[in-house]
């Protein structure tokens, strides 16, 4: 059975709602494993997942870094090779305000 794009995605979708095995949900749904397994791959290729993160401003200190906390994950930005102090903190900032 051929299925359409917009088909394709709303099956990735519910498969990654549902915390799922990739093979273990194709085969409960009647679809062929290693097809949605190329379905999926694809998928990732054009649209790469990322994290989403509210960035909170823990340290900031003049000769050391910069630590975003979120949740139990820790970001590190080393303040080096000529980036200004400034220039971090302003992206922090527009982090911060995104939605």
């Amino acid at each position: 059975m051929q299925y359409s794009k917009e088909e394709k995605l709303n099956w990735i979708s519910s498969w990654k709602e549902s915390g799922k095995k990739a093979w273990t949900y194709a085969k409960e749904k009647g679809l062929s494993p290693r097809t949605f397994m190329k379905w999926v791959k694809a998928e990732t290729k054009q649209n790469p997942d990322f994290i989403e993160v509210n960035p909170k401003l823990i340290s900031l200190q003049q000769s050391s870094d910069i630590i975003i906390e979120k949740g139990d994950v820790r970001i590190r930005l080393g303040l080096g090779h000529g980036t200004g102090l400034g220039e971090l903190k302003a992206v922090i900032e527009v982090l911060a305000a995104l939605p």
